[in-house]
């Protein structure tokens, strides 16, 4: 079973993933509410993949996929967020990212692109 890591600052959208991630057959071994968190949280937890939005207080998302890179180089990380802006995407995949999600989330496409990215 292949193990993720939520990012997301919006407690709500973190159990609408957790909840679509967890009834197609993923574990999800832990959650947290900014980049600063979740960096730490992949240190320990190591999972498999990361979910990470984008926009969030005390580290955003594409500073903490950087610095995760740093930790682990073949760390594998989606970014999402709601502001589907190109310089976003684009920087995101710069940093690392595999893969971008808009929200709101739409089950295949988050399935689609977790099954490309494992």
């Amino acid at each position: 079973m292949k193990k993720i890591l939520i990012v997301d600052d919006a407690a709500f959208m973190r159990l609408v993933l957790k909840t679509m991630l967890e009834k197609n057959g993923f574990e999800v071994v832990g959650e947290a509410a900014n980049g600063l968190e979740a960096i730490e949280k992949y240190k320990t937890l190591t999972p498999d993949l990361v979910t990470m939005d984008i926009t969030m207080p005390v580290m955003e998302g594409i500073e903490a996929v950087k610095r995760i890179k740093e930790v682990d180089g073949g760390a594998k990380i989606i970014m999402c967020s709601a502001m589907g802006q190109q310089t976003m995407v684009v920087q995101s995949l710069q940093a690392g990212a595999r893969d971008f999600i808009v929200k709101p989330f739409q089950e295949e496409r988050v399935l689609e692109s977790i099954r490309r990215v494992i």
